[in-house]
């Protein structure tokens, strides 16, 4: 199957996945972010699927936090980095709401984020493998 049947997609997802798992000493761990950065990627995802639209409230900093097990504190920390990058609002005594053309500018964001620091990682790991990124996306 060819790209465009969503398998080179769900290749290089599967890819990202392990070369985030990858730890400077070279372990594998799951460990190598920390929880609010976790927590920050979960509610990007979120706004760049459209699960949270320009003028969406996000959950309650208790509310995540109780679905993800964390400190109240550290999602405080995930949404204080929303904020100050310019994607949500906060309505004092009402909650948070996503910005209008937030997601368009978290979308120009991450993409750069993948290219600088995520696909180095990935084709690093690529290479270790001694796989051909040209036959991946073929068999893909």
């Amino acid at each position: 199957m060819g790209p465009a049947g969503g398998g080179g997609t769900r290749l290089i997802a599967h890819l990202l996945y392990y070369s985030t798992m990858t730890a400077k000493n070279g372990s594998l761990t799951g460990e190598d972010s920390p929880v609010y950065l976790r927590l920050r990627g979960t509610v990007a995802a979120g706004i760049l699927r459209g699960d949270y639209q320009a003028g969406d409230q996000l959950p309650s900093v208790r509310a995540l936090a109780a679905e993800h097990g964390a400190n109240p504190l550290t999602v405080a920390k995930a949404y204080q980095s929303f904020q100050d990058e310019g994607y949500v609002e906060v309505r004092r005594g009402v909650g948070m709401f996503v910005l209008p053309g937030a997601a368009e500018r978290l979308r120009l964001a991450e993409r750069d984020n993948f290219v600088v620091n995520q696909w180095p990682r990935i084709r690093g790991y690529i290479d270790l493998l001694g796989l051909d990124v040209s036959d991946l996306m073929e068999r893909a």
